[in-house]
C-alpha cells in the first residue's frame, strides 16, 4: 500500500462536508485534543451562556429567574434537545444528576417493582466484566441494598445474550466499551432481552454525539447517559435518562425527589410521581451545567447525522493505517475492532510504556488519554477532530518513542487522573 503523507490529510480536510463545526469550538492553537470521548472540548458559545446565567438571570433578576429565563423546564428543554441525537422522541429524555444517580433510578426502580419483571423467580442482574466500572458498581450496590433478593452475574469472555434466559431480571449494558470501543448491536441485544423477558437498561456515555442511535427504532425502552463526552457540556456536565414514553407510568424510581412530584410547588405531604418523563427527576436541577450542556448540544446544529458517523469511521480509519504506516514496528497493538461497524469513535493501542508514551505525547500538544492496564487511547470527534490531526497525533508518537523522549522520569509519575 502507498504511503500516506500529510498531505493527503490536507486534502481530507479541504474537502470535508463537517469542517465549519470546528468553528464553532475553542481548541487552542497548537493542541491536537484527541480526548473528546473523556471531555469534550468547549464550544465557543458556551461562556456567554454560563455568563448570561450567573451576572443576569441569577445577579440581576434572581429567584425570578425560574420564571423567567424558565429554569424550571430546562430538565425536558434540553432534554428534548437531545432526545434529537439519540432516535428519541419529545418528553422522552430528561437532564438529571449523573450517570451514576441515574443508572440507580432505573436499575433499582425496575428491580422494586416485580410487575415489570415477568417471573418473580427471577434473580440475576446481568453485566459484562468490561462493563464502565461505576456502572457495576451501583449494580454491587443494589444487590446489596435489596438484601440479597437479587445476585450480580458478570459476564466475561462470551456473547452476552446468551446468558439472557428466564433466570434474568434486568440486564445494564454500556453500548460502548470504554477501553476497546466495540459497539454492541443495539437493536439484536434488545431482541435476545426481550424475548428472555429481561429489561435492559443502556449506558450511551461512550455513544451519543458519536455514532448513530435510534433508541426508538431499535426498541430501547431504558438508557442513561452523560454529557460531558460527545455531548460537549463541560466537566461534571449533567447526565440524562431516556424512558420509552409507553414505559413511563409503570416505572417509579426509588429517588423521590421533589422535582419528580406531580405538582413540585404544592408541597404535598406524600410522593405522587409526575405522569411523564418528570418523574425520574429528583432534587433541584443544575441550571448552571444544564445551561452549559444545552450549548454544548446546539453545535450539533445542521449537522446530518449519518455525515458524523461517516467521518468518524473515516477518522479511526485513517488513524489505524498511520499507526500501521509509521509506527508498525515500535511496539504497539491495536485491541480495538478491526470492523469499523463493530466499534465507536474511538481505538487503542496496547504498548508496554503506554502512561509514559501517553504523558510524553501530552507534553507535545498531543492529547488523548492512558486507560489501565496498558493502552494508549485516543477519540475522534467528529464535529472537531481533523485528518491532519491523526497525521500529527501518529507523528508525534513515531518520535517519542522513537527518540527514547518517554523515558524521561517525570513521565513514570502517575497522575491522580490519568
Amino acid at each position: 500500500m502507498e504511503a500516506f503523507a500529510r498531505a493527503a490529510c490536507e486534502e481530507m480536510d479541504a474537502g470535508d462536508d463537517l469542517q465549519f463545526a470546528r468553528d464553532r469550538f475553542s481548541i487552542p492553537e497548537g493542541t491536537v485534543y484527541l480526548d473528546g470521548n473523556s471531555l469534550g472540548a468547549m464550544p465557543k458559545t458556551t461562556p456567554t451562556a454560563v455568563a448570561q446565567t450567573i451576572v443576569h438571570d441569577w445577579g440581576v433578576d434572581l429567584i425570578r429567574s425560574w420564571n423567567s429565563a424558565n429554569w424550571v423546564n430546562l430538565p425536558q428543554t434540553v432534554g428534548d434537545r437531545l432526545a434529537k441525537l439519540i432516535g428519541a422522541r419529545n418528553g422522552e429524555v430528561v437532564i438529571a444528576d449523573s450517570t451514576s444517580i441515574n443508572v440507580f433510578k432505573l436499575l433499582a426502580g425496575i428491580l422494586s417493582q416485580p410487575t415489570l419483571l415477568a417471573q418473580s423467580e427471577r434473580r440475576f442482574v446481568v453485566t459484562e466484566k468490561s462493563n464502565f466500572p461505576t456502572d457495576i458498581y451501583i449494580a454491587e450496590g443494589i444487590c446489596a441494598l435489596l438484601g440479597g433478593r437479587y445476585e450480580l452475574k458478570v459476564v466475561d469472555g462470551k456473547p452476552l445474550a446468551s446468558s439472557l434466559d428466564e433466570s434474568v431480571a434486568a440486564v445494564l449494558i454500556t453500548h460502548v466499551d470504554y477501553r476497546t470501543g466495540a459497539m454492541h448491536s443495539m437493536a439484536g441485544l434488545n431482541d435476545a432481552a426481550r424475548r428472555a423477558g429481561a429489561p435492559i437498561v443502556w449506558d450511551l456515555s461512550h455513544s451519543a454525539g458519536a455514532v448513530p442511535l435510534q433508541l426508538n427504532d431499535d426498541g430501547t425502552d431504558f438508557a442513561v447517559g452523560c454529557g460531558y463526552k460527545y455531548l460537549n457540556g463541560g466537566p461534571g456536565a449533567p447526565g440524562y435518562v431516556y424512558v420509552r414514553q409507553s414505559r413511563q407510568a409503570a416505572l417509579s424510581t426509588p429517588l423521590s425527589g421533589w422535582f419528580g412530584h406531580a405538582e413540585p410547588f404544592a408541597f404535598a405531604p406524600h410522593f405522587q410521581p409526575a405522569a411523564d418523563i418528570r418523574r425520574f427527576l429528583c432534587g433541584t436541577p443544575s441550571v448552571i451545567g444544564t445551561v452549559a450542556l444545552n450549548e454544548g448540544l446546539a453545535t450539533f446544529e445542521g449537522v446530518k447525522l449519518d455525515q458524523l458517523w461517516q467521518k468518524s469511521v473515516a477518522l479511526g480509519e485513517l488513524f489505524w493505517r498511520l499507526m500501521d504506516q509509521e509506527c508498525g514496528d515500535l511496539g504497539f497493538s491495536c485491541v480495538s475492532p478491526r470492523d469499523p461497524r463493530q466499534r465507536a469513535s474511538h481505538l487503542s493501542f496496547a504498548h508496554d510504556h503506554a502512561y509514559p508514551i501517553m504523558q510524553a505525547i501530552i507534553d507535545l500538544g498531543v492529547i488523548g488519554d492512558f486507560r489501565q492496564p496498558n493502552l494508549l487511547r485516543f477519540g475522534f470527534t467528529p464535529l472537531y477532530s481533523r485528518y491532519v490531526d491523526c497525521w500529527d497525533a501518529v507523528a508525534a508518537i513515531r518520535d517519542v518513542v522513537s527518540s527514547g523522549a518517554w523515558r524521561n522520569p517525570k513521565y513514570q509519575l502517575r497522575n491522580k487522573v490519568t
